[in-house]
């Protein structure tokens, strides 16, 4: 892939996409869960083109499943449609005996939305419209889909609340059983399980709710995986917060010390994205240099690059890499 322009990539479980600058979608890794988008459902060991998908703006990966939406606001999904008997969050319904969709296919039912934004869950999907709507689809753990109910939802739904306050949403995030959303006055929404959805306590809400820690800032985007948060406002300010696990070495605050609300990386000034997930995170400066904490291994830091140790748990910068943006 050497001659082609690649301008975001997307990470499953076993799996990699990567969106070209002409909106080609290529992929590889394992494709025992039909993650891969090729109708031979072969596995691929390096980069391989989705010859049915064109004019891809958006991309996305986890564990069963994959997404594409394109320059028409067409949502496409792919991929494990069923997991313990319920909807896995491919947004249509298949035949009973029919457990992989390997190529991909366009979600029907909102096809007279404008989907811009697409966020996969561990077994739920979410996707925001132009409209600032969030549709919801796939199986509801700790009330992970926001629609009040413990239900599975295997096509489309909208998020009502809030909806009577006439916030529109312009960004979502998906982690393993809590949402993210974010308004576009940069207020945060938080509903799931556990408390990475940044309430502060174990009871989860199968609301949205405001993230009353991020109330006074002007959030622009919002990050989330597996057990993990974080958020850039529009000043460059990075916050993270978890699950309160003991071993959080992945928020950079210098200690790895549980931090169940949104708490700011003091050190950090002028973020610009960032990727997180229950071992590490990366983030982008505004000059394009690359910070890491977390698990070292998945840092990319040599032995004179960093504090000796499995983990870093302070910011710390990746020598030799420069980046436009990630994804």
């Amino acid at each position: 892939m050497q001659d082609t322009r690649i301008v975001s990539v997307a990470s499953g479980d076993r799996h990699c996409l990567a969106l070209s600058a002409v909106g080609e979608v290529y992929s590889w890794g394992d494709n025992t869960r039909g993650v891969l988008g090729h109708a031979d459902g072969s596995a691929s060991a390096g980069p391989r083109r989705i010859e049915t998908l064109v004019r891809v703006e958006n991309i996305a990966a986890a564990m069963f499943k994959s997404a594409a939406v394109d320059d028409r606001g067409s949502l496409f999904t792919w991929g494990c449609a069923v997991f313990r008997d319920r909807p896995t969050g491919l947004g249509y319904e298949l035949d009973p005996a029919t457990k992989l969709q390997l190529t991909p296919k366009r979600v029907d039912a909102l096809s007279e939305d404008r989907v811009v934004g697409v966020a996969l869950g561990h077994s739920y999907t979410l996707a925001v419209t132009d409209a600032g709507a969030v549709f919801f689809f796939g199986q509801s753990w700790d009330g992970a889909l926001g629609h009040g109910l413990s239900t599975s939802e295997a096509l489309p739904r909208r998020i009502e609340a809030p909806a009577e306050t006439g916030r529109r949403f312009v960004a979502v995030a998906a982690g393993w059983d809590h949402s993210l959303a974010v308004t576009g006055e940069g207020h945060v929404y938080g509903w799931g399980g556990g408390v990475a959805n940044g309430y502060g306590h174990e009871q989860g809400s199968v609301l949205p709710q405001l993230v009353a820690a991020l109330s006074g800032v002007r959030v622009l985007l919002v990050y989330a995986q597996d057990d993990s948060s974080c958020a850039v406002t529009e000043k460059g300010e990075l916050y993270t917060w978890d699950e309160g696990d003991s071993k959080s070495f992945n928020l950079g605050h210098g200690v790895a010390a549980p931090q169940k609300t949104p708490k700011r990386v003091e050190e950090l000034r002028q973020v610009v994205a960032a990727s997180i997930c229950d071992t590490h995170t990366l983030v982008e400066g505004e000059d394009g240099a690359v910070w890491g904490f977390g698990r070292r291994g998945a840092l990319g830091l040599g032995e004179a690059d960093a504090p000796p140790g499995d983990f870093v748990v302070q910011p710390t910068l990746i020598p030799n890499l420069r980046v436009r943006t990630l994804p």
